[in-house]
């Protein structure tokens, strides 16, 4: 673990860590904006499941209110000029979402700790797992539950930290398991869980989205 903690503190003595600093500002803002702009976060975290972020940032600034206005096909329509690789699944999951956005933030803060508010999310709005919970969460502004794609995996079996898991998605027992060890990284990197996931995706992908 020390290597990579070391490899961290390399990037946090650079000038990625003003990109990063920003970006978590960004989410945090994000957080405070009207219900509109947080549910069309989580419809931008319901389209990057099995496909890229770049991707999803790219759909989400197309698409814009239509989050809200098109109804299941004309948004599967839509997804799939953008050439999103499930636009029937990923439309239906957005617009079954829709029953939670008029009082979407009204439920995200009803949660005293951010593991419920995972659980609730990765329970009751479909289409969203822990990753897709997670990832929702860290872009709204909360710092302490992990994002775990294949690019963390593969980085975290890298420096020897983990094996990765044969399967390709994870089950909640080995996601919480790994999500530990980042909590440990975080620790001892001095970071908390939002911003180590952008230090390890730059790490291992040279960019910085979201």
């Amino acid at each position: 673990m020390e290597n990579l903690v070391e490899e961290i503190e390399k990037l946090k003595d650079s000038n990625i860590k003003r990109i990063i600093d920003s970006r978590m500002k960004e989410f945090e803002e994000l957080g405070k904006k009207e219900g509109n702009e947080v549910f069309r976060e989580l419809c931008f975290c319901l389209l990057t499941a099995n496909f890229s972020a770049s991707g999803g940032i790219k759909m989400q600034n197309a698409i814009g209110n239509g989050f809200f206005i098109l109804n299941e096909k004309e948004l599967a329509e839509k997804l799939s000029e953008l050439g999103h690789r499930f636009p029937n699944a990923r439309a239906k999951f957005i617009f079954e979402a829709r029953k939670y956005r008029e009082n979407l933030k009204e439920i995200l803060d009803s949660f005293d700790d951010e593991i419920s508010l995972r659980l609730w999310l990765a329970e009751n709005v479909k289409g969203l797992g822990m990753k897709e919970a997670s990832h929702f969460m860290r872009n709204i502004g909360y710092k302490n539950v992990a994002i775990i794609d294949f690019h963390i995996l593969d980085l975290l079996e890298k420096f020897g930290l983990i094996e990765k898991p044969k399967s390709k998605s994870l089950t909640r027992k080995n996601y919480l398991e790994i999500e530990n060890v980042l909590r440990e990284l975080a620790k001892k990197s001095e970071t908390n869980l939002g911003e180590l996931d952008l230090y390890l995706w730059f790490k291992e992908t040279g960019k910085v989205l979201k």
